[in-house]
């Protein structure tokens, strides 16, 4: 997934083709993506009128459109594959054994309709009132922040994309919209080096890292 604005990121361009090291974003998810063993026929959806900038041997570009899951559809219409990984190009430092995992998960029980991966969270999470006070503190020890890739059955996640139209517009999670439509979804290990860029202080992070 490569078609995001990127107005949080303040580039004044496609968010997947700002440099990281020399390099575009989505050069990095799709060079990971070339790696696992899992992954056949790789597909980026792109900002409409820059996929151009999107063309990379070996991968099938196609429009992205208005929302999240507008970009999935029209990606997933460019496969035919049993079993389809997501990934976002905004996670640059995705190692190739994510995607495997997710798929290995998947295949491994029949009753999936998908497996995300994850890591615990870190921090204490507190519930916001409607007036602006503590309405609950979570217990940490059950919570999980979702990262990329996510792997599905294709299956299921069209169906899933047909089933929440009312949720379609305002999804950021793929996986949230099977759980929606009843589908079983396994979490698997991701890694905290797995970062997402959203913001400057973000790609100065990543920056960091790389050196």
């Amino acid at each position: 997934m490569a078609a995001g604005s990127g107005q949080r990121l303040g580039a004044g361009r496609a968010k997947a083709l700002v440099e990281l090291g020399g390099r575009p974003l989505f050069a990095w998810a799709v060079d990971a993506a070339r790696a696992a063993s899992s992954i056949g026929a790789i597909v980026v959806a792109a900002p409409p009128g820059d996929e151009d900038g999107f063309a990379t041997d070996g991968v099938s570009v196609v429009s992205g459109g208005a929302s999240r899951s507008e970009s999935v559809a029209a990606a997933l219409g460019a496969v035919s594959d049993e079993n389809v990984v997501i990934h976002d190009a905004a996670r640059p430092f995705a190692e190739p054994v994510l995607f495997d995992r997710v798929v290995t998960a998947l295949e491994s029980d029949t009753g999936l309709a998908a497996a995300v991966v994850a890591v615990a969270v870190p921090d204490t999470i507190k519930r916001s009132g409607p007036n602006g006070e503590v309405a609950e503190t979570l217990d940490r020890s059950a919570l999980r922040a979702i990262q990329t890739p996510q792997a599905f059955r294709r299956e299921a996640l069209a169906a899933a994309l047909d089933a929440a139209p009312h949720v379609l517009a305002s999804a950021t999670d793929d996986a949230s919209l099977v759980e929606i439509a009843g589908g079983r979804v396994a979490l698997v290990e991701g890694s905290v080096r797995n970062m997402k860029i959203t913001t400057p202080e973000d790609l100065v992070m990543a920056e960091a890292l790389l050196g």
